[in-house]
């Protein structure tokens, strides 16, 4: 957290910019919020507990400013090439099925259902690392087949992700007896 503390021990104040928020300028892209080297203006909550602990956010002073004017495009040149890394990503991904084993009746309906938590877990087995909130379902899966479930990768990239729901190899095949 930044010092905001003066010499004298008076809490210093954050920037109000236009409206009465903070002005921040934002060191990563936020989504919803904006893209590196934005100067935002937000409530100071959000600055105070989440843009600058997490490291996503500095205040914007008039020497910031003029250093991200001055590095601009560079800044831009860095973001093309993480966006090319995640449109690579989501291809890599459109490319892959996942297969999840779940307990189902003999109708194929799923004693539970299989959700974004599962699917995230299914794919770290292949090395992707996902979050369970870039998977984005319409509802849980409760019964056995294949869905296509969309991943946001992030800045309006989606990845259209193959999921086979099949039966648990645990159960037993006839328990009639």
């Amino acid at each position: 957290m930044p010092n905001t503390k003066s010499n004298r021990g008076r809490v210093k104040r954050l920037p109000r910019g236009a409206r009465g928020g903070i002005e921040l300028l934002l060191i990563q892209t936020v989504e919803h919020l904006g893209k590196t080297g934005d100067v935002v203006e937000v409530k100071a909550g959000y600055a105070n507990n989440f843009l600058l602990p997490q490291g996503l956010a500095t205040i914007a002073t008039p020497h910031h400013k003029r250093m991200v004017e001055k590095h601009r495009a560079r800044l831009a040149e860095i973001e093309r090439k993480r966006l090319a890394g995640l449109q690579a990503q989501a291809d890599e991904l459109g490319r892959l099925s996942v297969t999840i084993e779940a307990n189902a009746n003999d109708e194929g309906h799923l004693y539970g259902s299989v959700g974004a938590h599962e699917i995230a877990t299914a794919l770290k087995q292949h090395n992707f690392t996902i979050a369970t909130e870039q998977v984005r379902l319409e509802g849980p899966l409760k019964e056995l087949g294949l869905y296509t479930v969309r991943i946001h990768m992030g800045h309006e990239i989606n990845a259209e992700l193959k999921v086979w729901v099949v039966p648990s190899a645990s159960e037993p095949a006839a328990e009639k007896t």
